[in-house]
């Protein structure tokens, strides 16, 4: 039977594998962006993920049916993870009495919002009062051969869709007291799960994936410790976001939700620029992937030292 999935370095981590160690015997292996069952004939992806007023957003930065696109997108992203095929999501709703009805109901058509751009529905969910808001995603896929963090080895390529930075540059604009740039607010706001395209890159051969939630460097470096490999990414290939303002953002900003891949050698420029041509996105080649662990972050061909980023809990 196939252990848990290695996890990389941070406080949240820390705690999962303390969660695990204490679950024993009765956790089925977990450390993916996904649980993969099998009920009858089919493989399910599973996954959860919850969005908390004051942690993940605040309500003055975005209307209500943003809040819900945004839940839901960060949620259906766990399969693209994995390169499954989105059925359905549940979401549970905790929102203050004092919230009308309608702007409950905003929420939700948000989520369903989300949910429709990759052809999944929404099956059902719950209401409780709360002094926060909290949306509790469920999300479930149907995933014949899923693509797993654990795939990637020496002599692969590390590719990013998108490019990175913008989320980081919004946040930061709100914080200080500013209106983010349009298209920073927008990929802060609206996040486009990368379904579609993870399910090309599979059928291409993809032998690890993983959505950059943590930052680029942060789960790239999930990326390592599950396939047992050094991942070494080289900073001035890393595709900047033009509305991001820090250039260190692109590498450790979080709640991206684009994808990191280890492809083998044979994939080349001929097979990124078709990625290219039919997702209407950027498909870059960050890195390569070789014997040891761990990250290695190269300027100009040096070593540099990791910089900060963003791990939840620190």
């Amino acid at each position: 039977m196939i252990g848990h999935t290695e996890l990389g370095p941070g406080g949240e981590f820390d705690r999962i594998r303390a969660i695990l160690e204490r679950l024993g015997s009765r956790a089925a292996p977990s450390g993916d962006d996904c649980a993969v069952v099998t009920v009858g004939a089919e493989r399910l992806a599973l996954s959860t993920d919850l969005a908390i007023e004051g942690t993940h957003f605040r309500v003055g930065w975005l209307t209500p049916g943003e809040i819900g696109w945004r839940a839901a997108a960060a949620a259906l992203s766990d399969l693209a993870a994995v390169a499954a095929t989105p059925v359905g999501v549940l979401a549970s709703v905790g929102a203050s009495r004092e919230w009308p009805e309608a702007i409950v109901a905003d929420v939700m058509a948000g989520v369903g919002a989300a949910a429709a751009t990759v052809d999944a529905v929404v099956w059902g969910g719950d209401l409780v009062r709360s002094d926060r808001l909290v949306i509790d995603m469920a999300v479930v896929g149907r995933v014949d051969s899923p693509v797993w963090r654990r795939g990637a080895t020496p002599g692969d390529a590390l590719w990013v869709t998108g490019a990175l930075g913008a989320v980081a540059a919004a946040v930061r604009a709100w914080e200080d007291g500013r209106e983010p740039d349009r298209q920073a607010r927008e990929r802060f706001a609206r996040p486009a799960p990368r379904v579609s395209e993870a399910r090309w890159l599979a059928e291409r051969g993809a032998t690890a994936l993983i959505d950059v939630s943590d930052g680029l460097l942060g789960d790239v470096g999930h990326l390592a410790a599950a396939s047992q490999v050094r991942c070494v990414i080289e900073s001035e290939r890393v595709p900047v976001h033009v509305a991001a303002d820090r250039p260190d953002d692109a590498v450790v900003g979080g709640e991206e939700y684009e994808l990191v891949v280890s492809l083998p050698s044979t994939f080349g420029r001929d097979e990124a620029s078709q990625f290219s041509q039919r997702f209407g996105l950027p498909f870059t080649r960050v890195g390569s992937v070789e014997e040891g662990a761990g990250v290695i972050l190269l300027e100009q061909g040096r070593p540099v030292e990791l910089p900060a980023g963003f791990l939840q809990f620190d």
